[in-house]
């Protein structure tokens, strides 16, 4: 087995890799002597859904799978209703214990999409968080100083800033780290904007002698369909797993090439050979780029559905925009009275508000029955119309008297 190939696969992507020579060591040993060693990633279920930014480090654990990983997927339920501190300006809101359980459910059947369920331990960091109890955590708080916490760049900004950091935002490094401590995790992996809790583990090992100083394997925040900002729900530039089909499919088709590049590297199963010959046949003139993008959809889309879904997906995306024809499923709705356009909008869920769908009318981006409409005051009489925004949305509308 070419182990330097794998480890060229594992480095495929990362943004940093803390302790590499661990990491060759623990697969060379899987292949000389068949012990496995364990991966471990912690999940806050602070949503429902899981969306393609969080498949990055997925796709990354399922590689590591099919090379003598075990994956620890720690869904972070008593964690997450303290909230990651990573990156914020501001104390994060304490989530409700109900929904975060809720959210936990979902995640367990939404990873099995990647990973290997023969080879993933679900673990739930209540289970010994809960047990540790006051003298337990004064103990843990006792191995980092308020100084090193505070050399942390969004608590060191907040603390210039003098805007408020709760001791429990302290508290949250210090418990992803004792996650590590009783999982005795062998490698960690997380998002770049990780890298402090992350460490924190690897100290905390050291400092609760485990035997153990875990790797740590770091991946990019990966773009939304945007191409700037992260892919987040909040930012509504997400591909969400669970969606559907025919939604993801013309999500993907509608990223630009450079971004589609970067999907392939951070999603794609394609080996970095064949990412790189396809890159020369699109530069040669050999492949179209939309042909490359309609292979990554459908390479995504049989991951998370079917590969039956993924091809009708596409043959109801080249029906729609090849033909000028309407969706199969077109959601109805009625109102009652002459109504301002932009309200349509709203009222049919193709914008979150009027002002977002003037934005729209004046880029030239909605149509009445086929017509552009370029008048943000125009108003709907009475009768039905077909309602579109963009290249993906449609709805029907009745105006009624």
């Amino acid at each position: 087995m070419d182990i330097e190939k794998i480890l060229a696969e594992i480095k495929r992507g990362c943004a940093e890799i803390i302790d590499e020579e661990r990491i060759k060591a623990l697969i060379k040993n899987y292949y000389e002597k068949g012990e496995n060693f364990f991966v471990k990633a912690g999940f806050d279920p602070t949503a429902p859904d899981l969306h393609l930014g969080h498949s990055v480090v997925l796709t990354k654990m399922a590689f590591l799978q099919k090379n003598g990983a075990i994956v620890q997927f720690l869904i972070g339920d008593f964690t997450g209703q303290i909230g990651d501190p990573s990156g914020k300006n501001a104390t994060r809101k304490k989530l409700d214990k109900d929904q975060v359980l809720i959210n936990a459910k979902t995640y367990q059947t939404q990873v099995f999409k990647v990973l290997d369920e023969e080879k993933t331990q679900i673990k739930l960091n209540s289970t010994w968080l809960n047990e540790l109890g006051a003298a337990g955590i004064v103990e843990l708080t006792s191995t980092f100083s308020v100084a090193r916490m505070l050399e942390r760049d969004d608590f060191a900004k907040r603390f210039k800033e003098q805007n408020p950091i709760s001791i429990c935002e302290f508290l949250y490094p210090l418990l992803q780290g004792y996650d590590s401590v009783v999982l005795k995790s062998d490698i960690e992996m997380g998002g770049t904007d990780q890298k402090f809790n992350l460490l924190m583990g690897r100290q905390l090992q050291r400092v609760y002698n485990t035997g153990k100083e875990q790797a740590v394997i770091m991946m990019p925040l990966l773009e939304g369909l945007d191409g700037v900002h992260k892919m987040s729900k909040s930012l509504n530039n997400y591909i969400g797993v669970t969606e559907k089909a025919n939604d993801m499919y013309a999500k993907i088709l509608s990223i630009s090439d450079e971004l589609m590049f970067r999907y392939y590297e951070l999603l794609s199963q394609k080996s970095l050979e064949e990412i790189s010959k396809m890159k020369e046949d699109i530069k040669q003139g050999v492949l179209h780029p939309k042909k490359a993008k309609e292979n990554l959809a459908l390479e995504i889309i049989e991951r998370f559905h079917s590969k039956e879904e993924a091809s009708s997906a596409q043959a109801e995306f080249d029906r729609v925009h090849s033909q000028n024809a309407l969706p199969s499923e077109v959601l109805e709705f009625q109102v009652q009275g002459k109504i301002w356009l932009a309200k349509a909008l709203v009222e049919c869920g193709l914008e979150n508000s009027t002002s977002a769908a003037r934005r729209s009318i004046n880029a030239n981006a909605v149509s009445v029955d086929s017509k552009k409409i370029c008048d943000d005051q125009m108003h709907l009489e009475l009768g039905e119309y077909i309602l579109q925004v963009g290249k993906r949305k449609f709805a029907k509308l009745k105006v009624k008297a």
